[in-house]
């Protein structure tokens, strides 16, 4: 298997996790709206609503970690490494993982199995008349982590193929940026002048058929 398949097999596997955990945005929609239903038009609250919609969110932001990483979608200040050249960002970015990345990201899987390892020991529930087991939601700590570690080293794998080629490998497609300027000047790869007047014009050409939609309505 090649560098650039291997890259790609795991980003499909992180990408699969964050599309199908999105849909807890959906239920979590549902489940908020039939509440204020309940609460408010027959008065007839649910007691155990808050802690699912916290543990259903909690999950869901856990959950996305290693998808938003395979899509270079964390934030990052960047307004220097937007201007380097790739060789420069890989290196960069592979001691930074190396540095911090590797011993937050193990300690983070480790500790959350430990404490998820005491709720399932101790039974642990919520706290309220109708209480919910939690321990369950606990254990999405350290596969949380592991999804994110196994982007993370790919995403190291990424940078020795870089420092290799002198060009960044290309992601797989998958949700195309609104902002073309951010999208093209922010991003991870190298970006010279041609491409950057490339990007303005795009901006400027759906600014301008923005403007005229809302002139006409």
């Amino acid at each position: 298997m090649t560098t650039e398949r291997l890259l790609h097999a795991v980003e499909a596997f992180s990408t699969w996790i964050g599309k199908a955990f999105a849909w807890l945005i959906v239920a979590l929609m549902l489940m908020v709206c039939i509440e204020v239903f309940k609460r408010y038009i027959i008065n007839m609250p649910t007691a155990w609503v808050f802690d699912v919609s916290n543990m259903m969110y909690g999950t869901l932001f856990m959950m996305s970690g290693a998808y938003a990483l395979s899509k270079d979608a964390h934030v990052r200040g960047d307004f220097l490494y937007g201007s380097m050249k790739p060789r420069t960002q890989a290196a960069l970015d592979l001691v930074l993982y190396v540095a911090f990345f590797l011993p937050g990201i193990i300690a983070l899987t480790w500790a959350g199995w430990v404490y998820a390892g005491d709720a399932l020991a101790i039974r642990e529930t919520t706290f309220n008349a109708v209480p919910l087991p939690i321990y369950p939601f606990k254990f999405i700590i350290p596969i949380a982590g592991a999804t994110v570690l196994l982007q993370g080293l790919t995403e190291m794998l990424r940078c020795v193929a870089c420092l290799r080629d002198g060009e960044w490998l290309p992601r797989l497609d998958d949700a195309e940026e609104i902002d073309v300027v951010e999208q093209q000047l922010a991003g991870s790869t190298y970006v010279d002048e041609e491409a950057r007047r490339d990007a303005i014009a795009k901006a400027k050409s759906i600014d301008e058929a923005a403007r005229q939609r809302m002139e006409q309505e």
